[in-house]
């Protein structure tokens, strides 16, 4: 039976590519001169670290143009409000992954409502969509990809 499964990654390697990119400009920039401003990397978390909230969003901006370019959806960010400390000023910025229980739910029910003849099991961190036609499962694709959930999917793992 065909199938697929929807989950929400992020290419780790290109994240790390993104976040050095980022710190490259930052340290290349006339207007970050003289500040110790840098991105962090560590696993899924990013601190931004600067002088002032204004090259803190300038920052973020930067981030978020580097990771596009890098094929990554900003949209499984989650920004932190920025925190000030002394004459530092930081920001966290989570990078999510992995589908949690009420998402999966979520798309389970939009899989049920579409009445399409295909079955729906949550896995983990991930849904997998099984059906008798190639053709339903591209139709789950499609309404999946209409619905405006709250982190970017991905579709892999499609078996004929």
């Amino acid at each position: 039976m065909p199938s697929f499964d929807v989950v929400s990654e992020v290419n780790s390697h290109e994240l790390t590519n993104a976040v050095d990119q980022a710190n490259r400009e930052v340290g290349n920039r006339f207007d970050f001169k003289g500040t110790d401003s840098k991105f962090v990397l560590k696993e899924l978390d990013i601190n931004l670290i600067s002088e002032s909230e204004f090259q803190l969003q300038q920052m973020l901006d930067i981030l978020h143009i580097k990771m596009v370019k890098r094929g990554i959806d900003i949209g499984c960010l989650d920004e932190q409000q920025p925190v000030t400390s002394g004459k530092s000023v930081s920001q966290k910025v989570i990078v999510q992954q992995g589908l949690d229980k009420e998402l999966s739910r979520q798309i389970v029910k939009i899989v049920k409502d579409s009445k399409a003849k295909v079955q729906a099991a949550v896995q983990g961190d991930q849904v997998r969509i099984t059906g008798k036609k190639r053709d339903d499962l591209q139709q789950i694709i499609a309404i999946l990809k209409e619905n405006k959930l709250a982190l970017p999917l991905q579709y892999t793992n499609f078996r004929d």
